[in-house]
């Protein structure tokens, strides 16, 4: 069985940030939170990473970031660009926007050979999740379709900077995640959260325990054939009815893959406290969590050496 592998999307350009995020160092060592994300992922067991990045960023990000961590783990490098599109497909005139994060997974086809991991870039997880998903991949069986998450309670995921995109969870008697939901416009309020449906006309509330998906994902090779299968319905359905805008989220692919009784996707939480860059105001607040964190021995000065 080959050893689980960890996928990290890192493509984005940060248009909310004002920047690219994933390179941006958030202590005086000039970590970015990504260096932390792979510091948990090797300490669970992990040995490779494969990072999904543009040719736009390639030069900065290898120098930055990849060729650091190449000195403690294999890496390689998946690119997620407009054009990666199936035969007899094209760009639709005026889209410039990324075809989404089923896209940026099924883009690893050739990058992976069994059980692996996904996560964002600009997220910081803890460490916990990290070891649920390593054990969870080494003990279940690589062919089947039995996939994992890591949940965090949607309280412990907001910023009071501005509205965040999330997957909210329902799961079953049994832990296994039974309806999953992208809500694009959650916010906090006086009384908890909120979200909105129709661009911020309206808002209802929601609980602020409410799992969410933050994508820190376990899955088996056999995911890989299912999303090139979702993208090609994502370009015949939703980019014919918005084809400058539409995009391939995973959570809502999963979803799909739940309810067709193709998947089966067990749901975990960590007791970690997650925090992450939405927009420029979150980062003192990230930087003195990162510091928080290195001060109580959770990581070392230097995560490099």
């Amino acid at each position: 069985m080959d050893k689980p592998v960890l996928v990290i999307m890192a493509a984005g350009m940060g248009s909310r940030y004002g920047g690219l995020k994933q390179m941006d160092s958030m202590d005086d060592q000039g970590h970015r939170i990504i260096d932390f994300s792979i510091y948990a992922a090797k300490e669970a067991g992990f040995e490779k990473v494969v990072f999904i990045i543009k040719h736009a960023i390639e030069e900065d990000f290898k120098k930055l970031v990849g060729e650091p961590i190449s000195r403690h783990m294999e890496v390689e490098y998946v690119f997620q660009e407009l054009d990666k599109i199936p035969d007899g497909y094209s760009i639709p005139e005026g889209r410039n926007k990324p075809w989404g994060t089923t896209h940026a997974i099924s883009c690893c086809k050739d990058a992976i050979n069994g059980p692996f991991m996904v996560i964002n870039a600009d997220d910081y997880y803890g460490k916990e999740g990290f070891k649920i998903l390593y054990k969870f991949l080494t003990d279940t069986a690589e062919d089947d379709s039995s996939y994992a998450m890591v949940a965090y309670e949607l309280g412990k995921t907001l910023t009071e900077k501005g509205s965040v995109t999330r997957g909210v969870c329902k799961t079953d008697a049994s832990g296994n995640l039974e309806d999953i939901v992208e809500q694009k416009t959650i916010v906090m309020t006086d009384n908890g959260a909120a979200y909105s449906e129709d661009d911020g006309a309206t808002f209802k509330d929601i609980d602020v325990k409410t799992p969410v998906s933050m994508n820190m994902w376990g899955f088996k090779k056999g995911l890989l054939d299912e999303l090139q299968h979702a993208f090609v319905r994502f370009l015949d359905e939703d980019v014919a009815g918005n084809p400058l805008k539409a995009e391939a989220l995973l959570p809502s692919d999963i979803d799909r893959l739940i309810k067709s009784g193709k998947a089966t996707v067990k749901v975990f939480t960590s007791p970690d406290k997650w925090f992450g860059v939405t927009y420029q105001e979150d980062k003192p607040y990230v930087v003195a969590n990162i510091k928080a964190l290195k001060d109580a021995g959770a990581y070392p000065e230097k995560l490099w050496p």
